[in-house]
């Protein structure tokens, strides 16, 4: 900085600002945030004389703001305001100079009713809906017998107990890969999302359930939490959502891939009964070999009745009959060759009787003859020779020469 320059307050260790000079600067930044409207779950509740000091914590991350309210402001509330209760609280900022705090001071509180939030998930429902992620052909069918189960749940919970027991009661060999995290609060939607993404790289794990059993429906909201909902919808291993409320259902339970009603009815779902499964094979082998005996029996009962058919019993009898019948089509081919040989016979020799009574030599041999002149061309009028002519006269039995007079 130049030696000419005047340092401003606070910019250079020759300028410094006093303490309550910095307070004040913050107070005056702060107030022009003026009133906001916070939702929130209050995390602590502790009235003092006068006044109730609250913690107001996030739904969804690990983030707290301290506020106090009016015992007056209390005591006007509809609803009763304790610790887990979710509300709607109008603030202005209130900055402590002479402590150096920051706190807020409650104007207006409600609570945020269900009616409210039951809204509230009816439209991120449909919206979701609008989106396609609950539709059914989009759903995952489950294995019949997975190679290994996540499982999501509280830690030592009794949901937990209830899928790994009554899963190896029907499948003692059902192997687990457990992963406990918060199932409610400001924790749950960050743990199950890391725990759905981590089960669902492990190659092995065939199908993910998420066990609760049950609890408020306030306790169940991270459940409907439409970051959750995505993760879910997101991964490629099947999906068990075993939250257990009948009344109103958490938006995980419809885009899960199966929607378990409790967590014993997940371990029903994701692995089959042994004793069943051993009384379906007894039983499938049964009809197998009252079938296959059955096929055998008629087929030895048709080649019993083969057996005693006379061709069977005697052979020769189906060679003579062969025979005899070979002699009788023999004899009927002969038979239709003979006579059509006749018939083409006669046939024949009328055609050549027609013949030679039209052909010359027929007509010589009725006492006809042809006379032909010395060049070899026939006379057919007398006209056409004269006296002493030489002429050729063709006889039906030869030819003999005159000359004509």
């Amino acid at each position: 900085m130049d030696q000419t320059e005047v340092a401003k307050p606070g910019q250079a260790p020759e300028a410094p600002l006093a303490v309550h000079s910095v307070s004040t600067l913050i107070g005056e930044y702060i107030g022009r945030l003026g009133t906001i409207w916070v939702e929130g779950q209050l995390a602590e509740v502790n009235p003092r004389k006068g006044l109730t000091y609250l913690s107001l914590r996030d739904t969804d991350k690990d983030v707290s703001l301290s506020l106090y309210v009016a015992s007056g402001v209390m005591d006007s509330l509809a609803a009763t305001i304790e610790q887990g209760t979710r509300v709607l609280v109008q603030v202005k900022a209130d900055w402590w100079a002479k402590r150096g705090s920051l706190q807020f001071k409650v104007l207006q509180m409600r609570a945020v009713g269900i009616g409210e939030l039951m809204a509230r998930l009816e439209a991120l429902r449909n919206l979701l809906a609008a989106e396609g992620l609950f539709n059914e052909d989009r759903k995952l069918p489950l294995p019949f017998l997975p190679r290994r189960i996540g499982l999501i749940c509280g830690q030592a919970s009794d949901a937990m107990h209830d899928v790994i027991e009554n899963a190896k009661r029907r499948w003692p060999d059902a192997q687990f890969e457990v992963r406990e995290v918060a199932v409610q609060g400001v924790n749950c939607v960050k743990q199950v999302s890391a725990a759905l993404t981590e089960l669902d790289a492990i190659s092995d794990v065939d199908v993910i359930v998420i066990a609760r059993g049950g609890g408020a429906f306030e306790d169940l909201l991270p459940f409907s939490d439409e970051s959750l909902i995505r993760v879910v919808a997101g991964i490629s291993t099947p999906v068990v959502a075993a939250i257990g409320h009948e009344e109103d259902r958490p938006l995980i339970d419809y885009v899960a891939d199966y929607r378990a009603s409790t967590p014993t009815d997940a371990a029903r779902k994701i692995v089959p009964d042994v004793l069943q499964e051993l009384s379906d094979l007894r039983n499938t082998r049964a009809r197998l070999q009252t079938l296959i005996t059955g096929f055998v029996s008629r087929l030895e009962q048709e080649l019993l009745v083969t057996k005693n058919r006379p061709a069977l019993a005697s052979p020769a009898t189906l060679i003579d009959q062969r025979l005899r019948d070979n002699s009788g089509i023999r004899s009927s081919i002969t038979l239709h060759l003979t006579n059509y040989l006749k018939l083409e016979t006669a046939y024949v020799q009328g055609s050549v009787k027609a013949l030679r009574a039209l052909s010359p030599q027929g007509t010589l041999e009725r006492g006809f003859s042809i006379v032909r002149n010395d060049l070899g061309g026939i006379v057919k009028s007398a006209a056409n020779v004269a006296v002493a002519d030489e002429v050729s006269i063709r006889f039906a039995d030869g030819e003999r020469t005159a000359k004509i007079l």
